[in-house]
């Protein structure tokens, strides 16, 4: 290979930022993660962009697409934004107002009932200490209620100072997080409005910075990445639809409580692939849990069966069709980025698995075909 001045500075680099890996690691790794604090809100602004252009597209396949009337056409991309971002509110608002209120009168109820539970337990409790050894027992126990009283009081008062550096981080929080969500939703509906203008200017940079063979390898690589992930995002919500109507249909036939609301709530926490029903089963298990506890473990054997249905039946064969990914894959994928990466890595782990499946599949089936038949 010819040591030409670029190869002395290209491989110079990548010596260069080797050892500086290897000598000031953690110093790296906080500069990037302050890096990744100011950029996330952007990056979260993609992701959303990303989700709802999947509905923006096929809005704007039904919304006027031949128009030919000059005022229609500059204002066509902002009204279907604007009926996606509708839908989507609408959605989120008729579920959460199904199921807040339910939620908060299962609450209040709950709490209403400890004073009757007390006295249960007292109740109880006295019949208990009817009995002569156990009373003298109980008799023996000594509490230093002086003790108990000067101990609470030390941490009323130590916690009393940091209260107030307690409040100021959590407005200060929440303001930060409210203004990231706006950023981001703002960063978001300018890439849905500019989207055609901003792939242009992506691909002239690439055209202008990266050899043609490798841009056709990375245009290649991005087009079945896209691929994977639109469909596994329409997959993943139409899932959820079903399970959550399922779960709606069944707590009707069984008579449950609360039908509608924590079907509808099943539904949307089924968004994370496999485990988000659990959190939906115990916010049903709750409201049910005041009306009649007996129904409340009737309605746990109920989700159970229904989870093992979708984990096993529905899930690998709607989302796995749909990315076309074998089942099991489907669930080693939810498994391995579980592992990993949490409830991010639940989400991420089926369409990167899907992926590499097709990557390695077409790459496959390419090495086989240049084969010589035998």
């Amino acid at each position: 290979m010819e040591l030409t001045q670029k190869n002395i500075f290209k491989y110079g680099s990548i010596v260069v930022l080797v050892l500086a890996l290897m000598v000031y690691p953690v110093q790296i790794y906080n500069i990037f993660l302050n890096l990744l604090g100011i950029i996330m809100p952007l990056i979260l602004g993609g992701v959303l962009a990303y989700a709802l252009n999947i509905l923006v597209v096929r809005l704007e396949n039904h919304f006027f697409p031949n128009t030919k009337m000059k005022w229609l056409q500059n204002s066509r991309r902002g009204i279907v934004i604007l009926i996606t971002l509708i839908i989507v509110i609408l959605v989120m608002t008729g579920v959460f107002r199904l199921v807040l209120p339910q939620f908060i009168s299962a609450l209040t109820d709950f709490f209403k009932s400890i004073p009757a539970f007390v006295t249960d337990i007292s109740n109880f409790a006295e019949k208990i200490n009817s009995h002569s050894e156990i009373s003298d027992q109980l008799d023996t126990i000594n509490v230093n209620w002086s003790s108990v009283q000067a101990k609470v009081m030390k941490f009323l008062t130590s916690g009393a100072s940091g209260l107030f550096g307690s409040t100021f981080k959590i407005v200060t929080g929440v303001a930060k997080g409210l203004f990231n969500f706006i950023l981001a939703f703002t960063f978001a509906i300018y890439i849905l409005a500019t989207k055609e203008k901003l792939t242009a200017q992506v691909k002239k940079a690439g055209r202008a910075f990266i050899k043609e063979k490798h841009r056709q390898k990375i245009q290649y690589v991005f087009d079945i990445t896209n691929k994977m992930f639109s469909s596994f995002i329409v997959g993943q919500v139409t899932e959820a639809i079903i399970l959550g109507t399922l779960c709606a249909l069944g707590m009707l036939l069984f008579k449950f409580p609360y039908a509608l609301p924590v079907g509808a709530f099943v539904g949307i926490t089924s968004l994370v692939p496999i485990f988000g029903a659990w959190a939906g089963g115990a916010v049903g298990f709750l409201l049910i849990a005041v009306d009649s506890p007996l129904q409340a473990v009737l309605f746990v054997i109920f989700i159970i069966v229904l989870q093992q249905l979708e984990s096993n039946l529905i899930y690998p064969r709607v989302v796995g069709t749909s990315i076309g990914l074998p089942g099991i894959w489907v669930l080693a994928a939810i498994t391995v980025g579980g592992g990993l990466g949490g409830i991010v890595g639940m989400l991420l782990g089926v369409p990167v698995a899907a992926t590499i499946y097709q990557l390695f599949k077409n790459e496959a089936n390419r090495r086989l075909e240049n084969q010589p038949k035998v």
